[in-house]
């Protein structure tokens, strides 16, 4: 058996459409964490209100030391990477990387190396390559990959870096329905979708 609870979603450019769409699809009792990174630097975000209007889930900002819930969504705040440590979220003012802060990088090695196996990476629209590597981890640790199709999404950077280490390749409208099958407890064998 193959338990995945617990989604890491990384966005860029265009990423708040994508996001609330990809929200609006989850339902209430989703048996896994999400945490999101969508680049927004340093500047104030609300995006915790507007993924809360599109969807079901709770959201709030990410705080320093929280002990994470199943059927909530976490989303970093300015200026601070996303981390997974255990059972806790931590926020990091490390050095930027791939350009941001945060970063979708930092979030997917830490649940990579903290989660393994129960972890689903998700990269969605984008500019440059930031998230390839870190799923490349997803992957390696015997995780999930999934991509947004870069001829889907809004900006196809990030998507087209990220593919190579995909599981599945997916348009966002079948996005929701591949997390919900894959938070189902269940033994998923690895496919390349297009």
């Amino acid at each position: 058996m193959i338990c995945r609870d617990f989604i890491a979603i990384g966005a860029s450019w265009g990423g708040v459409d994508a996001l609330r769409t990809l929200v609006a699809g989850l339902p209430e009792h989703l048996p896994a964490t999400i945490a999101i990174v969508q680049h927004v630097g340093a500047n104030a975000s609300v995006l915790p209100s507007l993924l809360g209007m599109a969807g079901p889930l709770a959201v709030a900002h990410a705080r320093d030391g929280e002990k994470y819930q199943r059927g909530r969504i976490y989303v970093a705040p300015p200026d601070f990477h996303l981390l997974v440590d255990g059972e806790r979220l931590r926020l990091s003012h490390g050095s930027k990387e791939n350009l941001a802060r945060p970063a979708i990088d930092p979030l997917l090695r830490s649940v990579a190396a903290t989660l393994g196996t129960r972890a689903i990476g998700v990269i969605l629209t984008g500019m440059l390559e930031d998230g390839a590597a870190g799923l490349a981890q997803i992957r390696a640790h015997g995780g999930t990959a999934i991509v947004q199709d870069p001829y889907d999404a809004f900006a196809g950077d990030m998507p087209r870096h990220a593919a190579p280490y995909a599981d599945y390749v997916l348009p966002l409208a079948k996005l929701p329905a591949a997390l919900i099958a894959l938070t189902d407890c269940a033994i998923h064998p690895r496919s390349n979708t297009r």
